[in-house]
């Protein structure tokens, strides 16, 4: 098993992960709430600009796209698989925005359950580091009294031979 220094430094790196694809979802779900994105949504309905709604679509699509691809250059987490099939349920254009946003939102909440779970190891191994770090100073101790009784021994056998 890993030690507590190597766990919070996988936590860091994890934590620190978890952000940018936080920052990356929600540059994505900025993207989709954008007024543009509402436009496409209003003209979604039966239009006559069948050409432009293809356009602003493609459009609306396209940035989402760069968004989500934007936090995959510095991705190493297995969050990125979720993250590819968000970006590649854009691409498809079979799936509605509704269903990616409730993509994007149920990553979010298992980011959440992640990050709390991350949490409470943080807080088990502090208090296990704590836990050794007074071990360590009661062994010190002891050790210490013992090379004390060990000297106070031999000054006693000194004398006593002498």
């Amino acid at each position: 098993e890993k030690g507590c220094g190597t766990k919070q430094t996988e936590w860091e790196e994890r934590s620190k992960l978890r952000a940018e694809e936080i920052m990356t979802i929600g540059e994505a779900i900025q993207v989709l709430n954008d007024d543009d994105a509402l436009d496409l949504f209003k003209k979604t309905l039966p239009s006559p600009s069948l050409m432009e709604l293809r356009v602003s679509s493609k459009d609306v699509r396209h940035h989402a796209l760069e968004a989500l691809q934007g936090g995959k250059r510095s991705r190493k987490h297995h969050h990125g698989s979720h993250l590819s099939f968000i970006a590649l349920a854009l691409r498809g254009k079979s799936v509605g925005f509704e269903k990616i946003t409730a993509m994007i939102d149920e990553m979010l909440k298992l980011l959440g359950e992640e990050q709390t779970q991350d949490d409470d190891k943080k807080s088990y191994c502090e208090q296990e580091l704590d836990k050794t770090e007074d071990d360590l100073k009661n062994l010190d101790r002891k050790v210490s009294d013992i090379r004390k009784a060990l000297d106070e021994a031999r000054d006693t056998l000194d004398a006593v031979t002498e």
